[in-house]
């Protein structure tokens, strides 16, 4: 019996991941908000029906997205930050995303469209993530001496700033394609450098 439960529980997430997939495939020409479910069952071969087995509607497909797309990179993040030198923590992190973006282009370009796009539960779903993210870089900068005197708040801006760039920076790399990623990455590495800058002397006063 509990083998027949462990196959039927394979191919139950083997059928998610195939909707995913082809969610993901089918929002390479369009929006989240544009996509129907009959489109995603009929490019995997499965009744519309099989589709609520999964996911209540589209928006919770689109929040499994996010999760896919941005769930697994916190521990990967967490160990950049946790160089112990300025510019290898930059160098890495930028390395970080422009192999995020080689490796799964579909995935950065769906973020990339859905932060500000028509699903709410989505759009929330992201902002939930990055501000996570901002908390995870928060905490490094916090426990490190540069940042002495430093209220939590500016800490907090500090850090969306590290994030934005991130995003905006996985946004560029998209746009350039393989033929532009040095390009990108020198710019990249120099903005943050900048921002590193201003960071040691954010305490100096007028």
């Amino acid at each position: 019996m509990s083998h027949t439960v462990g196959i039927r529980q394979v191919q139950k997430q083997r059928t998610r991941q195939a909707l995913l997939d082809a969610a993901l495939r089918l929002l390479e020409e369009q929006s989240l908000s544009s996509l129907g479910l009959r489109e995603v069952t009929r490019a995997v071969g499965v009744a519309p029906t099989a589709f609520y087995r999964h996911f209540r509607d589209t928006a919770d497909l689109g929040v499994a997205l996010v999760e896919e797309t941005l769930g697994s990179l916190h521990l990967t993040i967490g160990e950049a930050l946790r160089e112990p030198r300025d510019e290898a923590r930059i160098e890495r992190t930028v390395a970080l995303v422009a192999a995020l973006v080689r490796t799964s282009p579909a995935h950065v370009r769906f973020i990339a469209r859905e932060r500000h796009g028509g699903v709410a539960a989505v759009r929330a779903a992201i902002g939930e993530q990055l501000d996570r993210f901002s908390e995870e870089v928060a905490a490094a900068f916090a426990g490190e001496p540069e940042s002495a005197g430093w209220s939590q708040e500016d800490l907090r801006m500090l850090a969306g700033v590290y994030v934005d760039h991130m995003v905006m920076t996985a946004s560029s790399f998209l746009e350039a394609g393989p033929g532009g990623e040095d390009r990108v990455r020198a710019l990249a590495v120099r903005q943050l450098r900048l921002i590193s800058l201003g960071r040691r002397h954010w305490l100096d006063g007028p």
